[in-house]
């Protein structure tokens, strides 16, 4: 039977619970009772205590937490403001365990980073000792092609820096702060991936920053371009390939890579369409292409690479080649990635269903062609053409 055996408590015959109020609280003793032996409680002070498990021995002033059992189950009390939290546990050496070491944390909070450091070391012995540069290290192998190179790149990040030989049990919130204030918002959106794949991987036994703490991550204003600039581009654009590579762009509405990277053999002339496999998301793409796209495919080579030039530049470079033309142009705001956002608001505008548009932007996910076309402008018909567009049926023959 369960008994609590101390100064002043007789050896019992059956047990009996006894509450006690002591200074505004309560506390459950197990006290015992016999038809011949009366209840005694003398020698015990009516202190509130914290019970070790055998007697009372030390004054709750000195404890921030004491210890206490509800139907099997201890719990720990704060003393200071009352709140009970369960220890989940019924084992009586593992509550006093538990309940020290919150007791401990709080005499020396100064050394709580090394307690949990020594007991983190046996459970995992480099845990303690990876720094964020191996978070780093042990991400890039899982990226592919060309998201492997923009991470590899996102990594250079001279923000990162500050914590990039930094101990991740020694990660402080302020640390991830510094670093988002010091970087852009490429370095906020790469930054939540390191932290979320730590915590995923178990290396970060808790969050550094709560989620509802990381700053909003919001992004410049982007827009499509413009016929009118599309062609003022084309007439500037002197180079043959360069030229054509814009104009494929305009009326395929790939990405700057994938277009860069068609060969002549990718051209059904028969069926009219240009295939190829989306290098970021692998997704297959068959595009049937019209009269002005025709023309411009005509010009380019009949093997092999149809952009020999572009397919060797690095998409940054071609990037910065893109934004040289623009300024001689006087053309802000846009990108190579504004051809996608043009041809997207454009096959809204025009009534093209969403799934054809889906398949040719190359993406699995319809949300993706919503965010580039959400800008179209789509002049909706009036009810009366439509309705006068109606056939009545003829009558059923009887």
């Amino acid at each position: 039977p369960n008994r609590v055996c101390g100064n002043g408590l007789e050896p019992p015959d059956w047990p009996l619970s006894v509450k006690v109020s002591v200074n505004g609280g309560a506390m459950q003793l197990l006290a015992h009772y016999s038809g011949t032996t009366p209840l005694k409680l003398a020698h015990y002070s009516l202190t509130r205590s914290a019970w070790t498990g055998s007697q009372f021995s030390e004054s709750v002033m000195k404890q921030r937490f004491i210890l206490f059992r509800r139907a099997g189950v201890f719990y720990a009390e704060e003393t200071a403001t009352g709140k009970q939290t369960s220890l989940r546990t019924k084992d009586h050496a593992e509550a006093v365990t538990l309940l020290n070491t919150k007791n401990e944390a709080t005499r020396q909070p100064a050394m709580n980073l090394q307690i949990a450091q020594v007991y983190l070391q046996h459970a995992d012995p480099t845990l303690a000792q990876r720094t964020w540069q191996d978070v780093m290290d042990a991400m890039l192998p899982l990226k592919n092609g060309p998201t492997q190179a923009r991470w590899a790149s996102a990594m250079r990040d001279r923000a990162f820096d500050l914590i990039r030989s930094r101990k991740l049990m020694e990660t402080a919130s302020e640390h991830f702060l510094q670093v988002l204030n010091a970087g852009t918002i490429s370095t906020n959106m790469f930054l939540r991936r390191l932290h979320n794949f730590a915590v995923g991987m178990h290396w970060l036994p808790w969050p550094v920053l709560p989620k509802l703490k990381w700053p909003a991550v919001e992004h410049k204003e982007r827009r499509a371009i413009t016929a009118d600039e599309h062609q003022r581009i084309i007439e500037r654009e002197h180079n043959p390939e360069i030229r054509a590579y814009y104009q494929l762009l305009w009326h395929l509405g790939g990405s700057q890579t994938d277009i860069a990277d068609l060969n002549a053999e990718d051209i059904d002339w028969k069926e009219r369409t240009i295939s190829y496999q989306r290098r970021k998301t692998s997704v297959p793409v068959v595009i049937t292409f019209g009269t002005e796209a025709a023309s411009v495919l005509e010009s380019l080579p009949k093997f092999g690479p149809l952009f020999p030039s572009m397919a060797r530049i690095k998409e940054n470079h071609r990037a910065k080649m893109f934004i040289k033309r623009l300024k001689t142009v006087g053309i802000t705001g846009i990108s190579l990635h504004s051809y996608r956002y043009a041809w997207a608001e454009r096959a809204k505008t025009v009534g093209m269903p969403e799934r054809f548009a889906q398949q040719a932007l190359g993406h699995s996910s319809k949300a993706f062609v919503r965010a580039y076309s959400k800008k179209a402008r789509v002049i909706v018909p009036s009810l009366e053409e439509y309705e006068a567009k109606i056939v009545p049926m003829p009558a059923a023959m009887a």
